[in-house]
């Protein structure tokens, strides 16, 4: 085995764990899990069955995984912060039938404790704020916070916030790796300087 696994964690036969993850205090991964490299999952992580998590994730203490959520490349889970799968559950309607996939793309992070209300994109490199509920898809590197959440601004691969307008044109380099973000439409691209 070249991960490791805390001795009151559980993982279920078949879960897909590599090289380098470490699985932390009373966790249960799935059996159906597909977890990439170098992936920590904090004290009290549940990974569902039709879940993927890429390399290089961090899941941080008491963060539920459910099924048809799907982590790309180095995606940060803050806390405490809350999938959904469901989007009207009722204890006495059963709807397993009815999951929404639930995408968060590569480098993006979600604050502590906040709500992604599934069936939604959440694009790379955005970084969602402490708190937010998210409720739409959130474009790449937005920045966004509140509830329900709403941009308000713009995030470097650094994880930084770009003094550019949420609305308009501009250009900016990143003051720590030297990388030009360009504003065009509305949508934020990183470019080759």
């Amino acid at each position: 085995m070249t991960f490791k696994v805390h001795q009151t964690a559980i993982v279920d036969d078949g879960a897909q764990i590599g090289d380098g993850s470490r699985v932390w205090h009373f966790v249960h991964v799935c059996g159906g899990a597909r977890i990439g490299k170098n992936v920590s999952m904090g004290q009290n992580v549940f990974i569902g069955n039709k879940v993927t998590i890429g390399d290089n994730c961090k899941i941080q203490n008491n963060v539920s995984v459910y099924d048809n959520v799907h982590l790309e490349e180095g995606v940060f889970c803050g806390p405490s912060m809350v999938f959904t799968n469901v989007y009207n559950p009722r204890s006495l309607i059963e709807r397993k039938d009815e999951y929404r996939d639930t995408l968060v793309k590569k480098g993006a992070t979600l604050g502590a404790n906040c709500t992604i209300v599934c069936g939604v994109t959440i694009g790379a490199y955005s970084f969602v704020g402490a708190g937010a509920v998210i409720n739409k898809d959130v474009p790449d590197y937005a920045l966004v916070v509140g509830v329900p959440g709403k941009q308000i601004g713009w995030m470097s691969e650094f994880g930084e916030q770009l003094d550019l307008p949420v609305i308009g044109e501009g250009e900016i380099r990143c003051q720590h790796t030297g990388a030009v973000y360009r504003l065009t439409n509305g949508a934020l691209a990183k470019v080759d300087a």
